[in-house]
């Protein structure tokens, strides 16, 4: 099992090579991020974009564009159906958002007729490297569904296992966060945690046991658990932490990042593959260890580092 995401960027070089496309390539920040995962020898990319901006950032950078192709598209929806097109054609692998609107990329991947949309629900899961902590917790959904129905909650549950199998992790604990440990007839949060371990135990929901509803103490810290829930077995060992909410996951997501400095790797499941929407704020490091995480998920079911 991996315990961090450095071990995941090592796994992913020992991985078959895939093609990476990246929409909306024309930015630097994106272009530090491919220049360093070829340094890694992580992946082939197509950059879907502004070609001249491209190349003129490219030189800026040092990013030597010999053996990387361009596909010139000069506005967002160009470049998000084209890197879409790319994967979809069997081109390329892996979609990775770049200087795009997240709306307008994934309007591309969910396209009916051109894109990569499945029957499954798409959500993001991100996988936290968090200082201090020895291992690896999933956080789910941070960036895409806002207020997610309890169908939803399942559904999102089952692709951040997809996540947690690549990762070794083997019967996942899933902790519901929610604002209390009992259940409350006003929070709605709460009454869903319950029936999601009411599903897990009838078999619904599986390949994971599911606990809650918890408060993010009880759901990560032991001591907290057992002051609070003494009787619960699952309460302070999550590995999947379910948020009730965008607004939540969102915040929880990025007061780990800006305050304990944790490092992170996000991808979008649910489609035909993996698609990496990173903010446009996100650091080039962080692009590269979803880059990482998406190869691992696009590689299949090759084993994983011990």
């Amino acid at each position: 099992m991996f315990t961090s995401l450095a071990e995941i960027r090592e796994e992913a070089q020992r991985r078959p090579t895939r093609t990476i496309a990246v929409a909306g390539a024309h930015d630097t920040e994106v272009l530090r991020a491919v220049a360093g995962a070829c340094v890694l020898s992580l992946a082939r990319f197509v950059l879907v974009g502004n070609a001249p901006i491209i190349r003129r950032q490219a030189e800026e950078i040092g990013l030597s564009l010999e053996h990387i192709p361009i596909l010139h598209a000069e506005d967002e929806t160009h470049c998000a159906e084209a890197a879409v097109r790319l994967v979809a054609e069997g081109t390329a692998d892996i979609v990775l958002k770049g200087f795009v609107d997240s709306a307008v990329l994934l309007r591309a991947v969910l396209d009916k007729k051109s894109g990569l949309r499945t029957p499954r629900t798409v959500s993001h899961t991100v996988v936290m490297d968090i200082p201090g902590t020895n291992r690896l917790y999933l956080l789910t959904d941070a960036a895409m569904i806002i207020e997610p129905d309890l169908a939803t909650k399942a559904a999102i549950i089952a692709n951040a296992l997809t996540v947690a199998q690549a990762l070794g992790m083997d019967n996942p604990i899933v902790g519901v966060l929610c604002e209390s440990e009992k259940v409350h007839p006003k929070m709605r949060c709460t009454q869903d945690a319950a029936s999601l371990v009411a599903m897990n135990a009838a078999g619904e929901i599986s390949g994971c046991r599911v606990g809650g509803p918890y408060a993010l103490d009880v759901a990560v810290d032991p001591r907290s658990a057992a002051k609070k829930l003494p009787s619960d077995p699952l309460a302070g060992r999550a590995d999947i932490l379910l948020a009730p909410n965008l607004a939540a996951g969102n915040i929880l997501y990025k007061s780990l990042m800006y305050f304990s400095r944790a490092a992170s790797a996000g991808v979008v499941l649910g489609a035909k593959a993996p698609v990496l929407l990173n903010s446009r704020g996100d650091s080039h490091e962080t692009k590269i260890n979803s880059m990482a995480l998406g190869i691992l998920l696009s590689t299949g079911n090759t084993p994983c580092a011990s």
